[in-house]
């Protein structure tokens, strides 16, 4: 059986010098306000993982009223999805995902991205995608006060009755 699952996450930013993104530390003006690390890519990772599977959102598994979050890596929120993933028999297939923000460009990072994601869910680098885009100027995006993320993923569950 293939299921497949939807995430997004955005953030606003804050003062700082990077941005975590994909697992990969992104130098740039501003950093992220969040609980975590603020990786927008893989918490809606995490959220298209959970709801491909049926297993809740990110909020449900990791709460940010939660003091063990605090600055945790994203990429740990990952494995442990992956390991809920496996205990319930699943095996990620392919992984779309879309970067939405103005600055700063993301081509230099990409493969980066692609390998720390298909090395955290245990699929082939051919499985994943990432592309970046701007906002055109519009919105919180546009004006340069955030970042946000889309993910699309399939799961494919093993010996299913």
């Amino acid at each position: 059986m293939i299921k497949v699952g939807f995430g997004y996450d955005s953030h606003r930013f804050k003062s700082g010098e990077f941005i975590m993104l994909g697992a990969e530390k992104i130098p740039h003006e501003k950093g992220v306000d969040a609980h975590s690390d603020g990786d927008v890519l893989l918490h809606a990772l995490c959220d298209a993982l959970l709801g491909a599977a049926a297993l809740g959102d990110i909020g449900k598994h990791f709460p940010d009223s939660d003091s063990n979050y605090k600055d945790i890596k994203s990429s740990s929120l990952v494995e442990k999805v992956m390991q809920d993933l496996k205990a319930n028999n699943y095996k990620v297939g392919n992984i779309d995902c879309t970067v939405i923000l103005e600055k700063p460009k993301l081509a230099p990072y990409m493969t980066a991205m692609q390998k720390n994601i298909s090395v955290l869910v245990s699929t082939s680098l051919n499985n994943v995608s990432i592309k970046a885009t701007t906002n055109e100027g519009m919105g919180f995006i546009g004006r340069g006060e955030g970042i946000a993320a889309c993910v699309v993923v399939t799961l494919q569950q093993e010996n299913f009755n």
